[in-house]
């Protein structure tokens, strides 16, 4: 797998290796001492999730019991964010995105203490990730998409928003006792690569 790193401290985008023939492909999607050679943490909880063209879903975090994410799109295409919002950090309100599809097969780790969104830009996308922590709903909270300090470049003018993420605040309107914290969550770029 090839392992590229972006501007964000830990975001990575994980291209795992396919091998492809006249009948379809294999890929690992998940191989725990691969992976973890690679930095990435241990996994405890798997989601899936099915939409619509248009619908954005974030931005959310989770303080405490913040959650790492592994994500990636096994049906369709998505726009996905990963926004620091960790206080005290260099690239506080910084945001990197990515187009994940089931064409290129990437994947994309957002780390605990970051916010996380994407936009389906397919007629549909099944949306796939894991998790280093459990749900927990009393920890779940979301920055708004559209906050002109982070300026996020979406690409759609008119989301499908849950009521939600419509009335989220942006970050500038959150008490900095309630985000997550660069001590709380260090950075952690991986020291290592496996090709």
């Amino acid at each position: 797998m090839n392992i590229l790193e972006t501007p964000l401290p830990g975001v990575l985008v994980i291209e795992p290796k396919v091998f492809g023939d006249s009948r379809g492909f294999f890929v690992e999607t998940w191989q725990a001492e691969r992976y973890a050679a690679a930095g990435l943490p241990l996994f405890v909880q798997d989601n899936l999730s099915l939409s619509a063209k248009g619908v954005l879903r974030g931005l959310h975090y989770q303080e405490p019991d913040a959650q790492g994410k592994l994500v990636q799109v096994l049906q369709g295409e998505v726009f996905d964010v990963a926004v620091d919002i960790r206080v005290g950090s260099e690239t506080f309100g910084k945001w990197h995105g990515v187009t994940l599809s089931s064409e290129n097969k990437r994947q994309f780790y957002v780390p605990a203490g970051f916010a996380h969104g994407f936009v389906v830009t397919s007629d549909t996308a099944l949306f796939a990730y894991k998790c280093t922590e459990l749900y927990r709903p009393q920890s779940d909270h979301s920055v708004g998409w559209d906050d002109p300090d982070i300026g996020i470049s979406w690409p759609v003018d008119e989301p499908v928003l849950s009521a939600k993420d419509t009335e989220a605040p942006h970050l500038a309107e959150i008490s900095h006792d309630e985000l997550p914290t660069i001590e709380r969550y260090p950075d952690s770029r991986p020291s290592n690569r496996i090709s």
